[in-house]
């Protein structure tokens, strides 16, 4: 789908949206970008996420500024954690490579958000905020973000005394074929209980997952703000909707395994822009960069899902005795014979949250939910 001479249409300005929008005007076209809400990052109040370093064997932030995109924001390298199971057996976890970059989300000085408006704005993109594109802009991108509750991600924002790290909790106690979080930076913190099941008990799950990280590491929160998102998955993506490109989330690009999809969003972003610049296949472009990770991935979520506690345990005890951590979760994100041969298995796992096939209509991709 190439184009020329017309001004194009982004919806969402989140980091999908706004990487589509600065591979346009990086190559001079004009964008008009239409946001929602009132500002960048409104739904996620500054709570800390994290950019994944190791599903490639390129740094995370080089890769990002191999795309176009500059990474002036804060962040903090993730080298130093600890891991925990069901019994509150700690396990250390020590990398020379972060594991991730820890980063801050919504309006402010020093956010993913902030950083990725700034530099659209510098190329003179037009940001339109509490609007929405109109269904008859001719030319578009909708990146508008989840639509589908497939994970869902419930716990605090608030200021703590403890030190600058990160902490994981594996309990199906805690977090239904999920994973607890409690990551703190310059005396703020992000708990949270990542749920892929059971998500109508969330405020249980969010009671306990406070109540073990008192218990773990001394936990205090001080004015603590309650926060919640969703999480969608599609596979294969949609990657047209009523003769838009799909992006991000809405189009279900996401990291099946772990749920970090900020390059994945990135990433898509700037394939649906070249694919309006250079009339290059979006549909074949997309899957040749994510199907396949994302299949190893959905396959070995399946297989966590179903390890239950007991499983966790062996899993972190290989985690804490790897000499190299990045590398071994990279081989969970790399096809392989088995991945082939277990993926039916996998796909039936999962049911019908995978979504419809690429390329259907709209109102087809409403009718499954």
């Amino acid at each position: 789908m190439k184009t020329d001479g017309e001004t194009i249409h982004v919806a969402g300005a989140g980091p999908a949206g706004l990487a589509a929008a600065i591979t346009l005007a990086r190559a001079g076209r004009r964008v008009v970008v239409h946001e929602a809400r009132p500002t960048v990052g409104a739904r996620f109040r500054r709570d800390f996420q994290g950019i994944e370093n190791w599903s490639g064997r390129e740094d995370a932030l080089e890769s990002l500024r191999a795309l176009g995109i500059e990474t002036r924001f804060d962040y903090l390298p993730g080298t130093r954690g600890w891991a925990y199971d069901a019994w509150g057996v700690r396990y250390p976890i020590r990398t020379r490579r972060p594991l991730f970059y820890l980063i801050e989300r919504g309006p402010g000085p020093g956010t993913l958000d902030s950083a990725l408006l700034a530099q659209a704005r510098a190329l003179g993109i037009e940001v339109q905020f509490n609007t929405r594109m109109a269904p008859a802009a001719p030319v578009g991108i909708d990146a508008t973000g989840p639509r589908l509750a497939q994970a869902v991600a419930v716990g605090y924002h608030f200021e703590t005394e403890l030190p600058d790290g990160f902490h994981v909790i594996c309990d199906d106690g805690l977090a239904p074929k999920g994973y607890a979080y409690l990551l703190v930076w310059n005396g703020r913190g992000t708990l949270k209980t990542c749920l892929f099941e059971d998500f109508g008990r969330a405020n249980l799950y969010v009671a306990r997952t406070v109540e073990a990280f008192e218990r773990l590491v001394g936990l205090r929160m001080r004015n603590p703000r309650r926060h919640g998102g969703i999480g969608q998955f599609g596979l294969p993506p949609v990657n047209r909707a009523g003769g838009r490109l799909l992006a991000g989330e809405r189009a279900g690009f996401q990291d099946f395994l772990w749920g970090f999809g900020i390059r994945y969003a990135i990433l898509s972003g700037v394939l649906a822009a070249r694919s309006l610049l250079d009339g290059i296949d979006y549909v074949k472009e997309s899957h040749a960069a994510f199907m396949g990770p994302m299949r190893a991935a959905l396959v070995n979520r399946q297989l966590y899902a179903v390890l239950g506690n007991r499983g966790y345990r062996w899993a972190l005890r290989r985690v804490a005795s790897s000499r190299n951590l990045c590398e071994s979760l990279r081989r969970r994100y790399r096809p392989s014979a088995l991945t082939w041969l277990m993926w039916p298995w996998a796909r039936w796992r999962a049911g019908c949250g995978l979504g419809p096939a690429a390329g259907e209509s709209g109102a087809s991709r409403r009718g499954t939910g």
